[in-house]
Protein backbone atom coordinates (compact mmCIF):
# COMPACT_ATOMS: atom_id res chain seq x y z
CA UNK A 1 0.00 0.00 0.00
CA UNK A 2 1.19 3.82 -0.85
CA UNK A 3 0.99 6.56 1.75
CA UNK A 4 0.89 10.07 1.80
CA UNK A 5 3.87 12.56 0.51
CA UNK A 6 4.88 14.23 3.89
CA UNK A 7 6.48 17.06 1.83
CA UNK A 8 6.10 20.25 0.41
CA UNK A 9 8.23 21.91 -2.40
CA UNK A 10 9.47 24.52 0.20
CA UNK A 11 9.58 22.08 2.50
CA UNK A 12 13.68 21.81 4.22
CA UNK A 13 15.06 18.22 4.97
CA UNK A 14 17.44 17.50 7.20
CA UNK A 15 19.39 14.33 7.14
CA UNK A 16 21.27 13.73 10.86
CA UNK A 17 24.13 11.13 10.18
CA UNK A 18 26.08 10.41 6.98
CA UNK A 19 26.76 7.38 7.26
CA UNK A 20 25.03 4.46 5.47
CA UNK A 21 21.35 5.26 6.40
CA UNK A 22 21.77 8.74 5.87
CA UNK A 23 23.67 8.46 2.66
CA UNK A 24 20.91 6.58 1.27
CA UNK A 25 18.18 8.47 2.54
CA UNK A 26 19.35 11.75 0.78
CA UNK A 27 20.47 10.16 -2.34
CA UNK A 28 16.82 7.58 -2.64
CA UNK A 29 14.96 11.57 -1.84
CA UNK A 30 16.80 12.96 -5.09
CA UNK A 31 16.29 10.03 -6.81
CA UNK A 32 13.06 9.78 -5.43
CA UNK A 33 11.83 13.29 -7.09
CA UNK A 34 12.67 15.48 -4.23
CA UNK A 35 14.13 18.66 -5.16
CA UNK A 36 13.17 20.75 -2.08
CA UNK A 37 16.56 21.96 0.31
CA UNK A 38 18.19 19.23 1.62
CA UNK A 39 20.87 18.62 4.19
CA UNK A 40 23.23 16.14 5.46
CA UNK A 41 24.90 16.40 8.43
CA UNK A 42 27.75 14.32 9.84
CA UNK A 43 29.87 14.57 12.62
CA UNK A 44 32.73 13.45 10.66
CA UNK A 45 35.08 15.63 8.58
CA UNK A 46 35.09 12.87 5.78
CA UNK A 47 32.87 12.66 2.97
CA UNK A 48 30.70 10.04 3.90
CA UNK A 49 31.78 6.27 3.48
CA UNK A 50 31.31 3.01 3.45
CA UNK A 51 32.57 1.44 7.08
CA UNK A 52 32.74 -2.45 5.98
CA UNK A 53 35.83 -2.45 4.35
CA UNK A 54 37.22 -0.15 7.52
CA UNK A 55 38.21 -3.74 9.12
CA UNK A 56 39.45 -5.53 5.21
CA UNK A 57 40.49 -3.74 2.51
CA UNK A 58 41.81 -0.47 5.06
CA UNK A 59 43.18 -2.32 7.60
CA UNK A 60 45.19 -4.35 4.97
CA UNK A 61 46.76 -1.29 3.29
CA UNK A 62 44.72 -2.35 0.18
CA UNK A 63 42.49 1.04 0.46
CA UNK A 64 42.64 4.61 2.29
CA UNK A 65 39.81 5.56 1.73
CA UNK A 66 35.89 4.55 0.69
CA UNK A 67 33.88 7.33 0.44
CA UNK A 68 30.35 6.46 -1.44
CA UNK A 69 30.64 7.26 -5.38
CA UNK A 70 28.41 10.16 -5.12
CA UNK A 71 28.15 13.43 -6.43
CA UNK A 72 26.51 15.62 -3.75
CA UNK A 73 27.20 18.51 -5.62
CA UNK A 74 25.52 17.15 -8.60
CA UNK A 75 22.70 16.12 -6.20
CA UNK A 76 22.18 19.77 -4.89
CA UNK A 77 22.37 18.22 -1.53
CA UNK A 78 24.29 20.44 1.18
CA UNK A 79 26.95 18.55 2.41
CA UNK A 80 27.71 19.85 6.15
CA UNK A 81 30.49 17.88 7.74
CA UNK A 82 32.60 18.62 10.71
CA UNK A 83 29.25 18.85 12.65
CA UNK A 84 28.11 16.96 15.56
CA UNK A 85 24.48 16.72 16.55
CA UNK A 86 24.07 18.13 20.52
CA UNK A 87 20.17 18.32 20.77
CA UNK A 88 16.22 18.70 19.27
CA UNK A 89 13.42 20.29 19.69
CA UNK A 90 10.33 20.22 17.16
CA UNK A 91 11.74 22.06 14.34
CA UNK A 92 15.22 22.94 15.04
CA UNK A 93 18.50 20.62 15.06
CA UNK A 94 21.27 21.83 17.69
CA UNK A 95 24.52 21.33 16.59
CA UNK A 96 28.02 21.80 18.11
CA UNK A 97 28.24 24.28 14.97
CA UNK A 98 24.58 26.28 15.70
CA UNK A 99 21.41 25.57 14.94
CA UNK A 100 19.75 23.95 11.99
CA UNK A 101 15.52 24.59 11.35
CA UNK A 102 13.94 21.74 9.66
CA UNK A 103 10.39 20.77 8.17
CA UNK A 104 11.67 17.06 8.21
CA UNK A 105 14.17 15.34 9.89
CA UNK A 106 15.88 12.07 9.37
CA UNK A 107 17.82 10.89 12.51
CA UNK A 108 20.21 8.10 11.15
CA UNK A 109 23.27 8.55 14.01
CA UNK A 110 24.21 5.04 13.76
CA UNK A 111 26.07 3.53 16.52
CA UNK A 112 29.16 3.96 18.51
CA UNK A 113 31.45 1.26 19.67
CA UNK A 114 31.32 0.04 23.24
CA UNK A 115 34.64 0.89 25.00
CA UNK A 116 35.82 -0.58 28.59
CA UNK A 117 36.39 2.15 30.88
CA UNK A 118 39.26 -0.29 33.04
CA UNK A 119 41.12 -0.01 29.60
CA UNK A 120 42.53 3.57 28.77
CA UNK A 121 43.47 3.84 25.75
CA UNK A 122 42.41 0.17 24.28
CA UNK A 123 41.60 1.43 20.55
CA UNK A 124 38.62 1.00 19.04
CA UNK A 125 37.97 0.30 15.14
CA UNK A 126 34.63 2.36 14.08
CA UNK A 127 35.68 5.63 11.93
CA UNK A 128 38.36 5.49 9.03
CA UNK A 129 40.64 7.48 11.43
CA UNK A 130 40.28 4.67 13.82
CA UNK A 131 41.07 2.06 11.26
CA UNK A 132 44.15 4.14 9.72
CA UNK A 133 45.66 4.39 12.90
CA UNK A 134 45.29 0.41 13.69
CA UNK A 135 46.86 -0.37 10.49
CA UNK A 136 50.50 1.82 11.65
CA UNK A 137 50.40 -0.41 14.66
CA UNK A 138 49.76 -3.78 13.17
CA UNK A 139 53.65 -4.34 12.16
CA UNK A 140 55.20 -7.97 12.27
CA UNK A 141 56.03 -9.17 15.50
CA UNK A 142 53.87 -6.50 17.29
CA UNK A 143 51.53 -8.46 20.15
CA UNK A 144 47.97 -7.16 19.83
CA UNK A 145 45.43 -8.22 22.48
CA UNK A 146 41.87 -7.91 21.34
CA UNK A 147 38.51 -7.83 23.81
CA UNK A 148 35.96 -9.75 22.12
CA UNK A 149 35.47 -12.82 19.81
CA UNK A 150 32.52 -10.97 17.99
CA UNK A 151 32.01 -10.13 14.21
CA UNK A 152 34.65 -7.20 14.36
CA UNK A 153 37.39 -9.39 16.80
CA UNK A 154 37.14 -12.25 14.08
CA UNK A 155 37.81 -9.85 11.25
CA UNK A 156 40.57 -7.92 13.11
CA UNK A 157 41.81 -11.01 14.47
CA UNK A 158 42.20 -12.51 10.59
CA UNK A 159 43.85 -9.01 9.54
CA UNK A 160 46.49 -8.45 12.38
CA UNK A 161 48.09 -11.74 11.54
CA UNK A 162 48.06 -11.67 7.84
CA UNK A 163 49.94 -8.97 8.85
CA UNK A 164 52.29 -10.86 10.79
CA UNK A 165 51.39 -10.11 14.39
CA UNK A 166 51.28 -11.84 17.30
CA UNK A 167 47.33 -12.23 18.78
CA UNK A 168 45.73 -12.96 21.30
CA UNK A 169 41.72 -12.75 21.49
CA UNK A 170 40.15 -12.40 25.44
CA UNK A 171 36.11 -12.93 25.01
CA UNK A 172 34.50 -13.40 28.25
CA UNK A 173 31.82 -16.19 27.10
CA UNK A 174 32.95 -19.91 27.10
CA UNK A 175 32.59 -19.31 23.18
CA UNK A 176 33.01 -16.59 20.09
CA UNK A 177 29.91 -14.96 18.92
CA UNK A 178 28.26 -15.72 21.95
CA UNK A 179 25.76 -12.81 21.89
CA UNK A 180 24.95 -13.46 18.11
CA UNK A 181 24.45 -17.58 18.03
CA UNK A 182 24.24 -20.66 20.59
CA UNK A 183 27.49 -22.29 21.73
CA UNK A 184 27.14 -25.18 19.44
CA UNK A 185 27.88 -23.07 16.37
CA UNK A 186 30.49 -20.61 18.16
CA UNK A 187 32.50 -23.61 19.78
CA UNK A 188 33.51 -24.78 16.03
CA UNK A 189 34.60 -21.81 15.07
CA UNK A 190 37.33 -21.46 18.07
CA UNK A 191 38.94 -23.84 15.70
CA UNK A 192 39.51 -21.47 13.29
CA UNK A 193 41.58 -19.29 15.56
CA UNK A 194 43.83 -21.81 16.31
CA UNK A 195 44.37 -23.11 13.01
CA UNK A 196 45.09 -19.35 11.83
CA UNK A 197 47.70 -19.31 14.67
CA UNK A 198 45.23 -17.28 17.38
CA UNK A 199 45.57 -17.61 20.66
CA UNK A 200 41.95 -17.65 21.74
CA UNK A 201 40.87 -17.36 25.71
CA UNK A 202 36.90 -17.97 25.78
CA UNK A 203 35.92 -18.07 29.49
CA UNK A 204 37.29 -14.65 31.28
CA UNK A 205 36.89 -11.42 31.00
CA UNK A 206 39.62 -8.97 31.06
CA UNK A 207 39.76 -6.75 34.96
CA UNK A 208 41.84 -3.95 33.52
CA UNK A 209 45.21 -2.87 32.23
CA UNK A 210 48.56 -3.46 33.89
CA UNK A 211 52.58 -2.58 33.05
CA UNK A 212 51.89 -2.38 29.51
CA UNK A 213 49.87 -4.90 28.98
CA UNK A 214 46.26 -6.34 29.98
CA UNK A 215 45.11 -8.44 33.38
CA UNK A 216 42.83 -10.91 33.12
CA UNK A 217 39.99 -11.62 35.82
CA UNK A 218 41.37 -15.60 36.40
CA UNK A 219 45.04 -13.19 37.28
CA UNK A 220 47.01 -13.91 34.16
CA UNK A 221 49.25 -11.27 32.50
CA UNK A 222 49.14 -10.40 28.44
CA UNK A 223 51.90 -8.71 27.22
CA UNK A 224 50.41 -6.18 25.00
CA UNK A 225 52.15 -3.64 22.04
CA UNK A 226 48.27 -2.26 21.32
CA UNK A 227 44.85 -3.21 22.87
CA UNK A 228 41.45 -3.25 20.86
CA UNK A 229 38.00 -3.41 22.37
CA UNK A 230 35.41 -4.95 19.69
CA UNK A 231 32.44 -5.80 22.20
CA UNK A 232 29.91 -4.41 20.09
CA UNK A 233 28.25 -1.00 19.50
CA UNK A 234 25.52 1.17 21.47
CA UNK A 235 23.26 3.55 19.72
CA UNK A 236 24.65 7.07 19.34
CA UNK A 237 21.54 8.55 20.63
CA UNK A 238 23.31 10.55 23.87
CA UNK A 239 22.15 13.77 22.05
CA UNK A 240 18.80 13.25 22.23
CA UNK A 241 18.09 12.88 26.02
CA UNK A 242 15.90 15.09 27.93
CA UNK A 243 14.38 16.22 24.43
CA UNK A 244 10.82 15.42 23.44
CA UNK A 245 12.01 12.34 21.56
CA UNK A 246 11.59 9.35 24.09
CA UNK A 247 14.62 6.79 23.59
CA UNK A 248 13.64 2.68 23.94
CA UNK A 249 15.56 1.53 27.21
CA UNK A 250 18.19 0.39 24.76
CA UNK A 251 18.96 3.75 23.47
CA UNK A 252 17.49 3.06 20.02
CA UNK A 253 14.80 5.43 18.46
CA UNK A 254 11.83 3.80 18.36
CA UNK A 255 10.17 4.20 14.82
CA UNK A 256 6.75 2.16 13.27
CA UNK A 257 6.74 0.26 10.50
CA UNK A 258 6.99 3.61 8.07
CA UNK A 259 10.06 5.01 9.85
CA UNK A 260 7.99 7.65 11.79
CA UNK A 261 8.69 8.60 15.20
CA UNK A 262 6.58 9.71 17.97
CA UNK A 263 7.42 13.56 17.18
CA UNK A 264 5.84 14.72 13.94
CA UNK A 265 8.02 15.75 11.06
CA UNK A 266 10.68 13.25 12.08
CA UNK A 267 11.84 9.79 10.86
CA UNK A 268 14.99 7.42 11.51
CA UNK A 269 16.67 4.52 9.84
CA UNK A 270 19.65 2.68 10.22
CA UNK A 271 21.65 1.24 13.71
CA UNK A 272 20.08 3.57 15.73
CA UNK A 273 16.70 2.73 15.54
CA UNK A 274 13.78 0.06 16.68
CA UNK A 275 11.52 -0.98 14.88
CA UNK A 276 8.15 -3.26 14.84
CA UNK A 277 8.58 -6.66 12.57
CA UNK A 278 5.43 -8.82 12.12
CA UNK A 279 7.36 -11.62 10.70
CA UNK A 280 9.67 -11.99 14.14
CA UNK A 281 6.73 -10.73 16.47
CA UNK A 282 8.68 -8.26 18.33
CA UNK A 283 10.75 -4.80 17.80
CA UNK A 284 13.93 -5.04 16.09
CA UNK A 285 17.57 -2.72 16.43
CA UNK A 286 19.61 -4.27 13.75
CA UNK A 287 22.94 -3.03 13.57
CA UNK A 288 24.53 -4.40 10.48
CA UNK A 289 24.76 -2.62 6.56
CA UNK A 290 22.26 -4.22 5.01
CA UNK A 291 19.22 -2.44 7.27
CA UNK A 292 21.11 0.85 7.03
CA UNK A 293 20.92 0.95 3.33
CA UNK A 294 17.56 -0.46 3.15
CA UNK A 295 16.04 1.55 6.14
CA UNK A 296 17.56 4.57 4.44
CA UNK A 297 15.98 3.74 1.06
CA UNK A 298 12.39 3.19 2.73
CA UNK A 299 12.58 6.17 5.38
CA UNK A 300 13.38 8.47 1.92
CA UNK A 301 10.03 6.43 -0.25
CA UNK A 302 8.44 7.14 3.74
CA UNK A 303 8.66 10.77 2.89
CA UNK A 304 8.16 10.70 -0.25
CA UNK A 305 4.68 8.63 -0.02
CA UNK A 306 6.13 5.85 -2.40
CA UNK A 307 6.89 3.21 0.28
CA UNK A 308 4.95 -0.01 -0.92
CA UNK A 309 4.77 -2.13 2.23
CA UNK A 310 5.66 -1.74 5.59
CA UNK A 311 9.40 -1.73 6.58
CA UNK A 312 10.25 -5.06 7.45
CA UNK A 313 13.16 -6.76 5.72
CA UNK A 314 14.69 -10.06 6.47
CA UNK A 315 17.44 -9.40 8.83
CA UNK A 316 21.00 -10.27 6.58
CA UNK A 317 24.80 -10.08 7.90
CA UNK A 318 27.80 -11.53 7.06
CA UNK A 319 31.56 -11.17 7.51
CA UNK A 320 35.26 -12.22 6.41
CA UNK A 321 37.29 -14.25 8.80
CA UNK A 322 40.23 -16.61 8.42
CA UNK A 323 39.56 -17.19 4.56
CA UNK A 324 35.91 -17.79 5.20
CA UNK A 325 32.84 -16.29 3.64
CA UNK A 326 30.20 -15.88 6.76
CA UNK A 327 26.89 -15.11 6.62
CA UNK A 328 23.75 -14.99 8.71
CA UNK A 329 20.17 -14.16 7.16
CA UNK A 330 16.77 -14.12 9.27
CA UNK A 331 16.30 -14.55 12.93
CA UNK A 332 16.65 -17.24 15.09
CA UNK A 333 15.28 -16.77 18.39
CA UNK A 334 11.98 -18.54 18.91
CA UNK A 335 12.84 -21.50 16.29
CA UNK A 336 12.58 -24.88 17.52
CA UNK A 337 14.29 -26.94 15.43
CA UNK A 338 18.12 -26.87 14.56
CA UNK A 339 19.55 -28.89 11.04
CA UNK A 340 23.09 -28.96 9.72
CA UNK A 341 23.69 -29.20 6.38
CA UNK A 342 27.24 -30.83 6.13
CA UNK A 343 29.66 -30.58 9.37
CA UNK A 344 31.84 -28.06 10.31
CA UNK A 345 34.69 -29.84 10.17
CA UNK A 346 33.97 -29.58 6.26
CA UNK A 347 35.23 -26.48 4.21
CA UNK A 348 31.60 -25.13 3.73
CA UNK A 349 28.79 -26.14 5.55
CA UNK A 350 25.11 -24.59 7.02
CA UNK A 351 22.81 -24.23 9.77
CA UNK A 352 19.26 -24.04 9.30
CA UNK A 353 16.62 -22.73 11.92
CA UNK A 354 13.20 -23.89 11.46
CA UNK A 355 9.61 -22.92 13.76
CA UNK A 356 7.16 -25.53 12.67
CA UNK A 357 9.05 -26.82 9.67
CA UNK A 358 9.25 -22.87 8.25
CA UNK A 359 12.94 -21.56 7.57
CA UNK A 360 13.01 -18.62 9.73
CA UNK A 361 17.23 -17.93 9.47
CA UNK A 362 20.22 -19.72 8.81
CA UNK A 363 24.09 -19.34 9.02
CA UNK A 364 26.16 -20.42 5.57
CA UNK A 365 29.84 -20.76 5.76
CA UNK A 366 31.46 -20.25 2.29
CA UNK A 367 28.01 -21.59 1.16
CA UNK A 368 26.58 -18.13 -0.88
CA UNK A 369 23.71 -19.97 -2.85
CA UNK A 370 22.64 -21.80 0.48
CA UNK A 371 21.97 -18.09 1.91
CA UNK A 372 20.54 -16.75 -1.59
CA UNK A 373 18.00 -19.25 -1.56
CA UNK A 374 17.31 -19.55 2.00
CA UNK A 375 16.84 -15.46 2.22
CA UNK A 376 14.21 -15.96 -0.17
CA UNK A 377 12.62 -19.00 1.82
CA UNK A 378 12.60 -16.89 5.05
CA UNK A 379 10.84 -13.94 3.16
CA UNK A 380 7.78 -16.26 1.33
CA UNK A 381 7.82 -18.60 4.66
CA UNK A 382 8.60 -21.57 2.92
CA UNK A 383 8.34 -24.73 4.78
CA UNK A 384 11.20 -27.08 3.68
CA UNK A 385 11.57 -31.13 3.90
CA UNK A 386 14.01 -32.02 6.83
CA UNK A 387 15.63 -34.88 4.96
CA UNK A 388 16.33 -33.58 1.80
CA UNK A 389 17.36 -29.88 3.46
CA UNK A 390 19.72 -31.61 5.82
CA UNK A 391 21.64 -33.05 2.05
CA UNK A 392 24.50 -30.36 1.60
CA UNK A 393 23.98 -31.43 -2.39
CA UNK A 394 20.13 -31.01 -2.76
CA UNK A 395 19.41 -27.20 -3.28
CA UNK A 396 17.64 -25.67 -0.45
CA UNK A 397 14.65 -24.47 -2.91
CA UNK A 398 14.39 -27.83 -4.22
CA UNK A 399 13.88 -28.84 -0.49
CA UNK A 400 10.59 -27.09 -0.23
CA UNK A 401 7.12 -29.19 0.90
Amino acid sequence: MGGVAELRATDRVVVVGAGMAGAQTALNLRQGGWRGPLALVGAELHLPYDRPPLSKDVLLGKADATAFEIDWHELDVDLLTGRRATGLEPGLLRTDRGELPYDALVIATGAEPRTLPHLPGARTLRTVDDAHALRAALTPGRRIVLVGAGWIGAETATVARRLGCEVTVVEAAAAPLAGALPAELGAPMADWYAAAGVDLRCGTAVSGAADGGVLLADGTYLPADEVVVGIGGRPATDWLAGGPLALDPDGTVPVDDRLRTALPGVWAAGDCTSYPSARSGTRLAVQHWDHALHSGAAAAASLLGTLDAPYDPVPYFWSEQFDRMVQYAGRHAGADHLLWRGSPSDPDWTVLWLRDGALVALLAVNRPRDLAQGRRLIERGGALDPARAADPAVQLKAATR
